[in-house]
């Protein structure tokens, strides 16, 4: 869990398993672009700091956080050894903002229940904008490596049982 205090870029590669081997599918959201491009290259950087060849990593864009869901049930598709879903959800004045977290959780959470292939969220829900920008690639590190590093995990996870 991330605290006020905590880099979220921050992890021992000694306790990374090898990832040579795994392709990765990452689902991003342009809304809110600023903030997402900022959590998709801290996964991207991440991957290939930990062995994921270039060729690899498959990206696609998505219009919203909430496109999210169906991106990546497509990407499952394309043979990935896990998705990371990246988007950026920022309050506003009306109940938007909590049907689209409620729902975009939810989705993601089925898609790790109904198939074989470990689906990572990456969502930023924030209150404000700064809080985004601090979590992706800010004062607090950047929440798109963290994703990267708990994908990996994942498909070690899931080639090993």
């Amino acid at each position: 869990m991330a605290t006020e205090n905590k880099n979220l870029s921050q992890y021992d590669k000694n306790t990374i398993p090898n990832a040579n081997n795994f392709r990765f599918g990452i689902v991003v959201s342009e809304w809110n672009e600023n903030i997402t491009e900022g959590l998709y290259q801290g996964a991207f950087d991440a991957l290939i700091d930990n062995g994921v060849p270039h060729n690899s990593i498959i990206r696609w864009d998505v219009p919203g956080s909430f496109e999210l869901i169906y991106g990546c049930k497509k990407m499952i598709e394309q043979n990935v050894d896990a998705v990371i879903a990246i988007g950026s959800v920022i309050q506003g004045e009306t109940k938007h903002f909590d049907f689209v977290c409620e729902g975009v959780t939810q989705g993601i959470k089925d898609l790790n229940i109904i198939t074989d292939t470990p689906v990572v969220f990456c969502v930023l829900t924030d209150n404000t904008m700064q809080q985004a920008i601090d979590r992706a690639g800010g004062k607090h590190g950047n929440k798109g490596t963290e994703a990267a590093i708990a994908a990996i995990k994942m498909a070690n996870l899931r080639s090993n049982n």
